[in-house]
């Protein structure tokens, strides 16, 4: 076993200089160049585990916690061996919580009756985040910033719920209840629960979807309900404001994205923040575009978040076909990259379920594999994320698991790197140890940063295999059959940085 500092001829004639004359008549072999190892697959290949109405996790409300545990356990473990490398996991469907909180109460997904803790008691997104890092997995927190309560909602409201301390900040809208963003004191309650979780547990991202205003209902007439704010505008224009309630309303929600853009990276400086916005912007852009207008309907103007540099990636749901005339797939997507000018990532969030759910409009399940392929195609997208966890981590009736092993995720990727945000430094080098089939034992090191990720690629003749292994793991075993000839060992930090390969040969 040997390391690859440079080639055996190079260091030959530089130890061995050789004279003009001899250099014209005695010329040394030109050496055969040693493969690098290839750069690494840069791609989001992500998940949503959505908790709210039980849609992904866990499967009803009530299960014991070992049946919990056991059901989290086997999504991460599918998740896993697909070569998905982040989960995004909603632990505040609506001002609740799926974690210990002394700000909200307990899910009813979680137990059945909101505000009671799981019994024997533990942690559910402490569980999660230690079990998605010991498999390699980012795990990003999935919020709600305003929904106070879901429509489909069955538990009593708890004594300690938004709506029994607070019921001015909560406000009846159709079906559900909302806190109403135009309050001072209900953009302080989202921000002091989200940084609340970020100071206290170990999260890679800090995740919204595309609720901010409600999508709008009617009522039995059919007429839309305007949303209930009169109170909280009446105040902005008793002290001066002279914006539009619609302009108000937009200003509102660019208050509370732009203030976590500034205030969760002075907790974590590696603690990512993205938005899942409704995949248009606004219908017209570009100019086949048809649909709803969230800029109007949910005072959301994500292309101002991507503009300004708020977002550490976007990740606009373009649930609809390639070929969709007013909704094209990789038309929005490529118009999303377009308006980028701070080089955020832009991942394409997929409706995987439509390939898998059976119904009279069900997708062909080369769907969603043209979309990977496509936005590979497309400059400035990295990636794309399945909703909802089940349609690829369930049972695979419908063989779409299957054919993306087989296909756009047979090979290992790593998350996409943020190198605007600083990885936290190391307080000792990180360390792996591999052991090859013949009981040889290789030791690589990480740099500066702590290794959040080792990368392992092996070279069999000309052809590399890439494993990637979770920063703690601390040793190796390269598998037996085939010789290995050359071994390159890399770490990659929080933010997805890595380090120069460090090679050995066999």
């Amino acid at each position: 076993m040997k390391l690859f500092p440079s080639l055996a001829a190079l260091c030959f004639a530089a130890l061995f200089p050789v004279s003009p004359t001899q250099a014209q008549t005695t010329p040394m072999p030109t050496p055969t160049p040693i493969p690098p190892p290839p750069a690494m697959r840069r791609e989001m290949r992500g998940v949503w585990i959505a908790t709210v109405g039980n849609i992904d996790w866990p499967s009803k409300a009530g299960l014991p916690v070992a049946a919990q545990k056991a059901e989290l356990l086997d999504l991460f473990d599918r998740a896993k061996a697909l070569g998905i490398n982040a989960v995004f996991f909603q632990v505040r469907p609506a001002t609740d919580a799926l974690y210990e909180s002394k700000i909200e109460p307990w899910s009813e997904y979680l137990t059945g009756e909101m505000g009671k803790a799981p019994v024997p008691f533990y942690d559910p997104l402490a569980f999660a985040i230690e079990e998605a890092h010991r498999r390699g997995l980012e795990l990003h927190a999935w919020f709600n910033p305003y929904r106070a309560r879901y429509a489909g909602a069955k538990s009593p409201l708890s004594p300690n719920h938004i709506a029994r301390t607070r019921p001015d900040l909560a406000r009846s809208y159709g079906r559900s209840m909302w806190l109403d963003p135009g309050d001072k004191e209900v953009q302080d309650l989202t921000t002091r629960v989200i940084l609340d979780v970020v100071s206290r547990y170990d999260i890679d991202g800090v995740h919204f979807d595309d609720y901010f205003y409600p999508y709008q209902e009617r009522d039995a007439q059919k007429k839309l309900i305007p949303f209930p704010d009169d109170p909280s505008f009446a105040r902005y224009q008793a002290g001066g404001g002279k914006l539009s309630r619609d302009d108000w309303r937009r200003e509102n929600v660019n208050t509370l994205v732009s203030r976590l853009h500034r205030e969760i990276p002075a907790l974590k400086p590696w603690v990512r923040f993205g938005i899942s916005p409704f995949g248009i912007w606004r219908p017209g852009f570009p100019a086949q575009i048809k649909g709803l207008d969230p800029y109007d309907a949910l005072y959301a103007d994500s292309k101002k978040w991507l503009v300004e540099g708020w977002v550490d990636y976007l990740l606009p749901q373009l649930y609809w076909k390639i070929d969709a005339p007013h909704q094209s797939f990789p038309v929005l997507l490529h118009w999303w990259t377009q308006q980028n000018p701070k080089n955020r990532h832009i991942w394409a969030g997929q409706f995987t379920e439509r390939a898998t759910r059976v119904t009279p409009t069900m997708w062909p399940d080369e769907e969603i594999e043209y979309q990977i392929r496509t936005a590979r195609g497309i400059a400035g997208a990295s990636g794309t994320v399945h909703f909802p966890a089940k349609s690829l981590l369930r049972e695979d009736t419908q063989g779409l698991t299957k054919r993306l092993a087989q296909t756009v995720y047979s090979d290992a990727a790593l998350v996409p790197a943020s190198s605007w945000l600083a990885a936290p430094a190391s307080r000792q080098t990180g360390e792996l140890v591999v052991t090859a089939p013949d009981g040889q034992r290789i030791t690589a090191r990480g740099g500066a940063a702590a290794a959040w990720l080792w990368v392992v690629q092996t070279r069999v003749g000309t052809q590399w295999t890439s494993t990637v292994l979770p920063g703690a793991q601390k040793t190796f075993a390269l598998p037996a059959g085939a010789p290995i000839a050359e071994v390159a060992i890399s770490a990659v930090d929080r933010v997805g940085n890595q380090t120069v390969p460090t090679r050995f040969a066999l």
